[in-house]
């Protein structure tokens, strides 16, 4: 059992000699399972800055990436054939399996009909039906990342509310929009750290407050200059938050009462249901946003809107100097799009998938708890639906704040690369795990085992 003055000096209570020999046996043991993708890749990919096609490639604590042969379902094989167990999927983009087979047809169909016009194919006239009965807003907008999408709708409430700042919680994510890259710093706004090229002071026009305070929330939307709050319904890309009960209400209460929309981001949280945590939890914001899945690993986004933010924005159009608006790219709303997303709404996102989803992520959270309990360890697990995600700290987590302070990076980064050896990978930048409606029991299990083999390494 761990002592109270080795909990001070270790990391997650676990003492940084152990978790530098475990990081250093895994890696090696990570090379010999890949000699022809150590040749191919350990050197970096020719003709690719950092030797990667995008630089987060590059962030996973692997040795080297892996450099994946193919993915089908809930697993991945690479090059030297290892099969693993995909519980990251993607990052939430595959988080209803590698190519469900009814997004592979309908993406066949299109492949022959053309990928983009700048015109509507007929897959669009069911979609909007489909994206207003699902999520409850009545007017829609496809564009192709969950960044664009909220970069637009936030274009639209600064129009139609006049005001320039926006809230959002410290530790949000919501891509790379920039008014959203900042975060509380010994309790003061700043610019988010590492932020290449960036040379404005992005707190002049956001304001940053911590989830789950609502005295905060309310002091910031008091002088009415804030023209929205973008956030998720549950902080999720760095330790999970959850809200605390009633913060969602005070939340619509105090955005209502002093003018202020409420954009509800559930890129990550779709893993709720199949109308996310705002149909789940009755939530009632004025403009939604869903990335990554949406369209089966297909690059696609939409973004919803309210009737009174439309006859707000109408009202604006009317009057407005003709040109350009700023929002829109040219492979927004595309016929692959539209194929690819058509088959997800109708035939993957479904209560039946989703409850299967359920079902074995309150598995895996009982058995990764479990495991926890069993060895003592000061750590937890949070989950939201079929997104679930030990934490290498007690918790429950209430802020970004804690959140930030909570993340382990060597330790989660030693844990990582030790479960990629045992056949099991999860998201790299935390210690996300999706279930798919692919996904077994028994690949459950083998992550239950896995990590329980890690975590007595550890303990002992």
């Amino acid at each position: 059992m761990h002592t109270i003055d080795h909990l001070k000096t270790s990391i997650g209570g676990i003492s940084a000699a152990c978790i530098a020999d475990l990081r250093e046996t895994e890696a090696e043991a990570f090379r010999k399972a890949r000699p022809k993708s150590a040749a191919k890749v350990g050197n970096g990919l020719p003709g690719f800055f950092g030797g990667v096609p995008m630089h987060w490639m590059n962030d996973w604590p692997t040795p080297f990436p892996i450099l994946v042969d193919s993915a089908r379902g809930a697993t991945i094989t690479d090059i030297d054939g290892n099969r693993l167990d995909d519980f990251c999927l993607g990052d939430t983009g595959s988080m209803f399996g590698h190519s469900p087979p009814p997004v592979a047809r309908n993406i066949r169909r299109q492949a022959g009909r053309g990928l983009t016009y700048m015109l509507p194919s007929e897959d669009a006239v069911a979609i909007g039906p489909l994206l207003q009965q699902r999520f409850g807003l009545p007017f829609w907008q496809i564009a192709t990342t969950a960044t664009d999408a909220n970069r637009f709708a936030l274009r639209v409430a600064r129009t139609i509310t006049g005001r320039e700042k926006i809230l959002v919680f410290n530790g949000c994510y919501h891509g790379s929009v920039d008014e959203t890259m900042v975060r509380l710093v010994d309790g003061r706004p700043a610019n988010r750290p590492g932020l290449a090229g960036e040379f404005r002071d992005l707190t002049r026009t956001t304001d940053v407050i911590e989830f789950n305070d609502v005295p905060a929330l309310e002091a910031a939307l008091r002088d009415r200059q804030v023209a929205c709050v973008i956030t998720e319904p549950v902080l999720t890309n760095s330790c999970m938050v959850l809200p605390d009960p009633g913060f969602h209400d005070a939340l619509r209460r105090l955005t209502r009462a002093t003018g202020t929309l409420l954009l509800i981001d559930e890129t990550h949280t779709i893993s709720t249901g199949p109308g996310g945590y705002t149909r789940k939890h009755g939530l009632e914001p004025d403009l939604f946003v869903l990335g990554k899945p949406i369209a089966g690993g297909v690059p696609a986004s939409v973004w919803g809107m309210s009737e009174d933010v439309v006859t707000r924005y109408a009202d604006y159009i009317r009057t407005k100097e003709p040109g350009y608006s700023g929002m829109g790219t040219t492979l927004s709303a595309n016929p692959l799009q539209f194929a690819a997303m058509r088959a997800a709404l109708e035939d993957v996102m479904t209560d039946e998938n989703y409850a299967h989803m359920d079902h074995l992520a309150r598995r895996l959270d009982a058995g990764l708890t479990a495991v926890i309990d069993r060895y003592r360890l000061p750590w937890h697990v949070a989950r939201v639906g079929a997104r679930v995600e030990f934490i290498c700290a007690p918790g429950p987590l209430r802020n970004g704040g804690e959140a930030e302070a909570a993340h382990a990076p060597e330790l989660e980064a030693a844990i990582h690369v030790a479960l990629v050896n045992r056949g099991v990978l999860i998201a790299p930048f935390h210690n996300m795990m999706l279930i798919s409606p692919a996904t077994s029991a028994t690949q459950v299990n083998r992550l239950i085992t896995a990590f329980g083999a890690v975590a007595a390494g550890l303990a002992a």
